[in-house]
Protein backbone atom coordinates (compact mmCIF):
# COMPACT_ATOMS: atom_id res chain seq x y z
CA UNK A 1 0.00 0.00 0.00
CA UNK A 2 1.45 3.43 -1.25
CA UNK A 3 2.07 6.41 1.27
CA UNK A 4 -1.37 8.07 2.38
CA UNK A 5 -1.94 11.38 -0.07
CA UNK A 6 -0.93 13.69 2.81
CA UNK A 7 2.20 12.42 3.35
CA UNK A 8 2.72 12.23 0.03
CA UNK A 9 2.04 15.97 -0.83
CA UNK A 10 4.29 17.34 2.07
CA UNK A 11 7.04 15.44 0.96
CA UNK A 12 6.53 17.51 -2.15
CA UNK A 13 6.49 21.03 -0.80
CA UNK A 14 9.31 20.30 1.36
CA UNK A 15 11.48 18.89 -1.73
CA UNK A 16 14.87 18.49 0.16
CA UNK A 17 13.81 19.27 3.93
CA UNK A 18 14.80 16.75 6.46
CA UNK A 19 11.42 15.51 8.60
CA UNK A 20 11.31 14.53 11.52
CA UNK A 21 8.04 13.27 12.91
CA UNK A 22 5.52 16.01 12.06
CA UNK A 23 8.62 18.63 12.39
CA UNK A 24 10.41 19.53 9.57
CA UNK A 25 13.62 21.70 9.05
CA UNK A 26 15.04 23.12 5.73
CA UNK A 27 18.70 23.73 5.55
CA UNK A 28 19.78 26.79 5.22
CA UNK A 29 23.13 26.32 3.60
CA UNK A 30 23.63 30.38 3.29
CA UNK A 31 24.20 30.44 7.04
CA UNK A 32 27.59 28.41 6.42
CA UNK A 33 28.46 30.91 4.27
CA UNK A 34 28.00 34.25 6.50
CA UNK A 35 31.53 35.54 8.02
CA UNK A 36 31.58 36.71 11.68
CA UNK A 37 33.27 40.18 10.35
CA UNK A 38 29.72 40.65 8.24
CA UNK A 39 27.49 40.33 10.72
CA UNK A 40 25.54 43.21 11.30
CA UNK A 41 22.43 42.24 13.35
CA UNK A 42 19.27 44.82 13.53
CA UNK A 43 16.94 44.72 15.98
CA UNK A 44 13.61 44.01 15.66
CA UNK A 45 12.69 44.34 19.15
CA UNK A 46 9.59 47.04 19.29
CA UNK A 47 10.75 48.53 21.96
CA UNK A 48 11.18 52.54 23.24
CA UNK A 49 13.89 54.50 21.37
CA UNK A 50 14.97 57.61 22.43
CA UNK A 51 16.16 60.36 20.01
CA UNK A 52 19.24 62.27 21.45
CA UNK A 53 19.90 65.52 20.05
CA UNK A 54 22.41 66.84 22.15
CA UNK A 55 24.13 65.85 25.90
CA UNK A 56 21.77 66.85 28.46
CA UNK A 57 24.25 68.90 29.94
CA UNK A 58 27.32 70.40 29.03
CA UNK A 59 30.02 68.30 28.16
CA UNK A 60 34.05 68.59 28.64
CA UNK A 61 35.28 65.86 26.40
CA UNK A 62 38.68 64.81 28.56
CA UNK A 63 40.16 62.50 25.58
CA UNK A 64 40.62 63.55 21.87
CA UNK A 65 43.40 64.15 19.28
CA UNK A 66 44.53 66.36 16.49
CA UNK A 67 41.68 64.91 14.06
CA UNK A 68 40.83 68.10 11.60
CA UNK A 69 43.42 68.60 8.50
CA UNK A 70 42.98 72.18 8.46
CA UNK A 71 41.86 75.31 9.94
CA UNK A 72 38.65 75.06 8.52
CA UNK A 73 37.57 71.40 9.76
CA UNK A 74 38.43 73.30 13.10
CA UNK A 75 35.88 75.77 12.79
CA UNK A 76 33.46 72.64 11.89
CA UNK A 77 34.38 70.81 15.25
CA UNK A 78 33.94 73.95 17.29
CA UNK A 79 30.13 74.17 15.70
CA UNK A 80 29.54 70.71 15.79
CA UNK A 81 30.85 71.52 19.56
CA UNK A 82 28.10 74.10 20.08
CA UNK A 83 25.60 71.54 18.56
CA UNK A 84 26.36 68.62 20.80
CA UNK A 85 26.39 70.56 23.87
CA UNK A 86 30.23 70.23 24.45
CA UNK A 87 31.93 73.29 26.15
CA UNK A 88 35.26 72.23 25.81
CA UNK A 89 37.54 69.32 24.23
CA UNK A 90 41.83 68.60 25.27
CA UNK A 91 43.17 67.41 22.61
CA UNK A 92 45.80 64.87 23.73
CA UNK A 93 48.32 65.58 21.41
CA UNK A 94 51.47 62.88 23.22
CA UNK A 95 53.72 65.56 21.21
CA UNK A 96 56.85 68.03 21.97
CA UNK A 97 58.59 70.15 19.80
CA UNK A 98 57.88 71.27 16.49
CA UNK A 99 54.93 69.25 16.33
CA UNK A 100 53.76 70.18 19.72
CA UNK A 101 53.91 73.98 19.20
CA UNK A 102 52.46 73.81 15.52
CA UNK A 103 49.20 72.00 17.28
CA UNK A 104 49.21 75.24 20.17
CA UNK A 105 48.94 77.23 17.07
CA UNK A 106 46.30 75.82 15.29
CA UNK A 107 43.86 75.75 18.16
CA UNK A 108 44.73 78.72 19.44
CA UNK A 109 41.82 80.58 17.84
CA UNK A 110 39.74 78.93 20.22
CA UNK A 111 41.30 78.74 23.62
CA UNK A 112 38.23 78.55 25.29
CA UNK A 113 37.32 75.43 23.19
CA UNK A 114 40.18 73.59 23.68
CA UNK A 115 43.31 72.96 25.86
CA UNK A 116 46.43 71.24 24.23
CA UNK A 117 47.96 68.61 26.44
CA UNK A 118 52.19 67.88 25.35
CA UNK A 119 54.18 63.99 25.88
CA UNK A 120 57.20 63.52 27.08
CA UNK A 121 60.59 63.89 25.45
CA UNK A 122 62.61 60.80 25.39
CA UNK A 123 65.46 61.54 23.52
CA UNK A 124 68.17 59.83 24.28
CA UNK A 125 66.35 57.96 27.19
CA UNK A 126 68.76 54.65 26.97
CA UNK A 127 71.60 56.87 28.63
CA UNK A 128 71.72 58.14 31.86
CA UNK A 129 70.47 61.97 32.67
CA UNK A 130 68.08 61.90 30.05
CA UNK A 131 65.68 63.14 32.21
CA UNK A 132 67.04 66.53 32.43
CA UNK A 133 66.40 67.07 28.63
CA UNK A 134 63.06 66.18 29.61
CA UNK A 135 62.26 67.98 32.11
CA UNK A 136 63.70 71.15 30.38
CA UNK A 137 60.97 70.49 27.05
CA UNK A 138 57.85 69.68 29.49
CA UNK A 139 58.74 73.32 31.03
CA UNK A 140 59.28 74.83 27.71
CA UNK A 141 56.32 73.28 26.57
CA UNK A 142 54.10 74.16 29.99
CA UNK A 143 55.44 77.78 28.99
CA UNK A 144 53.90 77.33 25.47
CA UNK A 145 50.41 76.46 26.71
CA UNK A 146 50.25 72.99 27.97
CA UNK A 147 48.19 72.41 30.79
CA UNK A 148 48.11 68.60 30.87
CA UNK A 149 50.65 65.62 29.75
CA UNK A 150 49.26 63.13 27.25
CA UNK A 151 47.92 60.40 26.16
CA UNK A 152 50.92 58.57 27.54
CA UNK A 153 50.64 55.20 26.64
CA UNK A 154 52.34 51.50 27.84
CA UNK A 155 50.88 48.25 26.12
CA UNK A 156 53.40 46.19 27.68
CA UNK A 157 57.03 47.16 26.17
CA UNK A 158 56.74 51.23 27.54
CA UNK A 159 55.79 54.44 26.83
CA UNK A 160 54.84 54.31 23.03
CA UNK A 161 53.04 56.76 22.60
CA UNK A 162 54.95 59.74 21.80
CA UNK A 163 56.08 61.83 18.97
CA UNK A 164 58.59 62.28 18.13
CA UNK A 165 60.51 60.18 20.23
CA UNK A 166 59.13 56.83 22.03
CA UNK A 167 59.85 55.66 24.91
CA UNK A 168 60.48 51.81 24.46
CA UNK A 169 61.03 50.25 27.62
CA UNK A 170 60.51 52.61 30.38
CA UNK A 171 57.28 51.90 32.21
CA UNK A 172 55.26 54.65 34.10
CA UNK A 173 56.77 53.57 37.47
CA UNK A 174 60.01 53.76 36.35
CA UNK A 175 62.80 55.50 39.01
CA UNK A 176 63.83 57.99 35.83
CA UNK A 177 59.98 59.59 35.23
CA UNK A 178 60.02 60.21 38.82
CA UNK A 179 61.48 63.89 38.03
CA UNK A 180 58.59 63.70 35.18
CA UNK A 181 55.91 63.19 37.25
CA UNK A 182 57.25 65.71 39.95
CA UNK A 183 57.43 68.15 37.67
CA UNK A 184 54.07 67.54 36.61
CA UNK A 185 52.98 68.13 40.17
CA UNK A 186 55.20 71.12 40.66
CA UNK A 187 53.34 72.90 37.49
CA UNK A 188 50.08 71.18 38.17
CA UNK A 189 49.84 69.86 35.22
CA UNK A 190 47.33 66.25 35.38
CA UNK A 191 48.47 62.75 33.49
CA UNK A 192 46.27 61.40 31.10
CA UNK A 193 47.97 57.61 31.02
CA UNK A 194 46.77 54.46 28.76
CA UNK A 195 47.98 51.53 30.29
CA UNK A 196 47.33 47.53 28.84
CA UNK A 197 44.38 46.57 26.11
CA UNK A 198 41.12 45.37 28.13
CA UNK A 199 41.28 41.33 28.60
CA UNK A 200 39.65 40.21 25.75
CA UNK A 201 42.79 41.03 23.68
CA UNK A 202 44.94 39.33 25.68
CA UNK A 203 42.49 36.31 25.21
CA UNK A 204 42.92 33.77 22.40
CA UNK A 205 41.06 35.25 19.34
CA UNK A 206 38.92 31.70 18.94
CA UNK A 207 35.59 31.01 18.95
CA UNK A 208 35.14 31.40 23.10
CA UNK A 209 36.07 35.16 22.77
CA UNK A 210 33.30 36.66 22.81
CA UNK A 211 35.49 40.53 22.20
CA UNK A 212 36.35 38.36 19.07
CA UNK A 213 36.31 40.82 16.08
CA UNK A 214 38.16 43.72 18.52
CA UNK A 215 40.25 40.89 19.84
CA UNK A 216 41.53 39.69 17.23
CA UNK A 217 42.47 43.63 15.47
CA UNK A 218 43.98 44.70 18.59
CA UNK A 219 45.47 41.56 19.81
CA UNK A 220 48.17 41.96 22.13
CA UNK A 221 51.34 39.60 21.37
CA UNK A 222 52.47 38.29 24.79
CA UNK A 223 55.31 36.55 22.58
CA UNK A 224 57.25 39.29 22.58
CA UNK A 225 60.61 39.78 25.28
CA UNK A 226 60.05 41.61 28.28
CA UNK A 227 56.43 42.08 27.47
CA UNK A 228 53.86 43.07 30.93
CA UNK A 229 50.97 41.10 31.21
CA UNK A 230 47.74 43.14 31.70
CA UNK A 231 48.07 42.71 35.58
CA UNK A 232 51.32 43.89 35.44
CA UNK A 233 50.78 46.74 33.77
CA UNK A 234 47.92 47.72 36.33
CA UNK A 235 50.61 47.96 39.00
CA UNK A 236 52.77 49.56 37.07
CA UNK A 237 50.39 52.66 37.13
CA UNK A 238 49.09 52.19 40.82
CA UNK A 239 52.68 52.51 41.90
CA UNK A 240 53.12 55.54 39.76
CA UNK A 241 49.77 57.28 41.32
CA UNK A 242 50.60 56.06 44.76
CA UNK A 243 54.46 56.96 44.78
CA UNK A 244 53.46 61.02 43.61
CA UNK A 245 50.55 61.37 45.22
CA UNK A 246 50.35 65.12 44.43
CA UNK A 247 50.36 64.36 40.47
CA UNK A 248 46.55 64.28 38.98
CA UNK A 249 46.85 60.85 36.85
CA UNK A 250 43.69 59.77 34.45
CA UNK A 251 43.35 56.58 33.57
CA UNK A 252 42.38 56.49 29.57
CA UNK A 253 39.79 54.20 28.91
CA UNK A 254 38.73 53.21 32.44
CA UNK A 255 42.32 51.94 32.85
CA UNK A 256 41.39 49.18 30.49
CA UNK A 257 39.49 47.26 33.25
CA UNK A 258 36.20 46.77 31.46
CA UNK A 259 36.05 43.49 31.90
CA UNK A 260 36.60 43.49 35.87
CA UNK A 261 35.75 47.13 36.44
CA UNK A 262 36.89 45.90 40.98
CA UNK A 263 40.31 46.20 39.96
CA UNK A 264 39.84 50.46 38.97
CA UNK A 265 37.16 50.68 41.90
CA UNK A 266 39.93 48.99 44.33
CA UNK A 267 42.60 52.07 43.22
CA UNK A 268 39.87 54.37 43.27
CA UNK A 269 39.47 54.05 46.67
CA UNK A 270 43.27 54.17 47.41
CA UNK A 271 44.27 56.50 45.61
CA UNK A 272 42.27 60.64 45.56
CA UNK A 273 44.92 61.30 42.70
CA UNK A 274 43.58 59.05 40.49
CA UNK A 275 40.77 59.76 37.77
CA UNK A 276 39.49 57.68 34.84
CA UNK A 277 37.95 58.70 31.10
CA UNK A 278 35.51 56.49 29.97
CA UNK A 279 36.81 57.25 25.98
CA UNK A 280 36.27 54.42 23.48
CA UNK A 281 35.00 51.79 25.36
CA UNK A 282 31.36 52.42 25.46
CA UNK A 283 30.75 49.41 23.47
CA UNK A 284 32.75 47.49 26.39
CA UNK A 285 30.37 48.74 29.45
CA UNK A 286 27.18 49.58 27.57
CA UNK A 287 26.11 45.45 27.41
CA UNK A 288 26.43 45.16 31.10
CA UNK A 289 24.33 48.06 31.99
CA UNK A 290 23.27 47.28 35.22
CA UNK A 291 27.05 46.77 36.87
CA UNK A 292 28.21 49.62 35.09
CA UNK A 293 25.96 51.72 36.44
CA UNK A 294 26.24 50.90 39.86
CA UNK A 295 29.91 51.13 39.29
CA UNK A 296 29.46 54.52 37.99
CA UNK A 297 27.03 56.15 40.14
CA UNK A 298 29.64 55.01 43.22
CA UNK A 299 32.56 56.58 41.69
CA UNK A 300 30.65 59.76 40.42
CA UNK A 301 33.47 61.77 41.69
CA UNK A 302 36.05 59.85 39.45
CA UNK A 303 34.94 59.47 36.12
CA UNK A 304 35.36 61.83 33.13
CA UNK A 305 33.59 61.53 29.70
CA UNK A 306 36.25 61.20 26.67
CA UNK A 307 35.43 60.06 23.22
CA UNK A 308 38.57 59.20 21.32
CA UNK A 309 36.51 58.66 18.17
CA UNK A 310 36.55 61.63 15.88
CA UNK A 311 33.82 64.03 16.09
CA UNK A 312 30.94 63.16 14.31
CA UNK A 313 27.61 63.98 15.09
CA UNK A 314 26.48 60.85 15.05
CA UNK A 315 28.79 59.69 17.73
CA UNK A 316 28.52 61.92 20.04
CA UNK A 317 25.00 61.27 19.78
CA UNK A 318 26.02 57.48 20.72
CA UNK A 319 27.47 58.07 23.80
CA UNK A 320 24.97 60.66 25.10
CA UNK A 321 22.14 58.15 24.64
CA UNK A 322 23.90 55.46 26.45
CA UNK A 323 24.83 57.51 29.68
CA UNK A 324 21.38 59.03 29.32
CA UNK A 325 18.77 57.17 28.22
CA UNK A 326 17.05 53.25 29.41
CA UNK A 327 17.11 52.38 25.73
CA UNK A 328 17.42 48.62 25.20
CA UNK A 329 18.98 46.51 22.79
CA UNK A 330 20.49 48.48 20.08
CA UNK A 331 23.58 48.88 17.56
CA UNK A 332 25.49 51.10 16.37
CA UNK A 333 27.88 48.91 14.29
CA UNK A 334 30.05 52.30 12.67
CA UNK A 335 31.97 53.06 15.88
CA UNK A 336 31.40 49.10 17.56
CA UNK A 337 33.14 46.40 15.63
CA UNK A 338 31.85 43.94 18.58
CA UNK A 339 28.65 41.58 17.90
CA UNK A 340 27.25 43.05 21.18
CA UNK A 341 24.02 44.60 21.37
CA UNK A 342 24.22 48.08 23.31
CA UNK A 343 22.11 48.92 26.33
CA UNK A 344 21.47 52.80 27.80
CA UNK A 345 22.88 52.87 31.60
CA UNK A 346 20.31 55.76 32.71
CA UNK A 347 22.18 57.48 34.96
CA UNK A 348 20.74 59.65 37.18
CA UNK A 349 21.14 63.61 37.24
CA UNK A 350 23.92 64.05 40.01
CA UNK A 351 26.08 61.83 37.74
CA UNK A 352 25.81 62.85 34.80
CA UNK A 353 26.39 66.05 35.74
CA UNK A 354 29.95 65.24 37.06
CA UNK A 355 31.07 62.96 34.46
CA UNK A 356 29.66 65.05 32.31
CA UNK A 357 31.47 68.84 33.41
CA UNK A 358 31.87 68.75 37.39
CA UNK A 359 34.83 66.43 37.80
CA UNK A 360 36.38 67.83 35.00
CA UNK A 361 35.94 71.05 36.11
CA UNK A 362 37.88 69.99 39.51
CA UNK A 363 40.69 68.73 37.45
CA UNK A 364 41.20 71.86 35.13
CA UNK A 365 41.04 74.08 38.05
CA UNK A 366 43.28 72.34 39.97
CA UNK A 367 45.34 72.84 36.73
CA UNK A 368 45.32 76.54 36.32
CA UNK A 369 48.79 77.77 35.23
CA UNK A 370 51.27 78.94 37.52
CA UNK A 371 54.15 80.90 36.70
CA UNK A 372 57.71 79.85 35.92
Amino acid sequence: MGKPIFVRLLLLLLGNASCLNVFCQIKNTEIDTIKLKDFRPVSIYKIPQTNIVKAKYPVIDFHSHDYPKTDVEVDVWVKRMDEMNIAKTLILTYSTGARFDSLVEKYGRYKNRFEVWCGFDYTGHEKPGWEKHAVAELERCYRKGATGVGELGDKGLGELYSLPVAGYGLHIDDPAMKPLLEKCAELKMPVSIHVAEDQWMYEKPDATNDGLMNAATWQVDMTKPGILTHDALIKTLENAVKNNPKTIFIACHLANTNSDLSMLGRLFDLYPNLYADIAARFGEFAPIPGYTRAFFEKYADKIVYGTDMGFDKEMYQTTFRILETADEHFYDHQLFSYHWALYGLNLNDATLRKIYSINGNKILNHSKQNKL
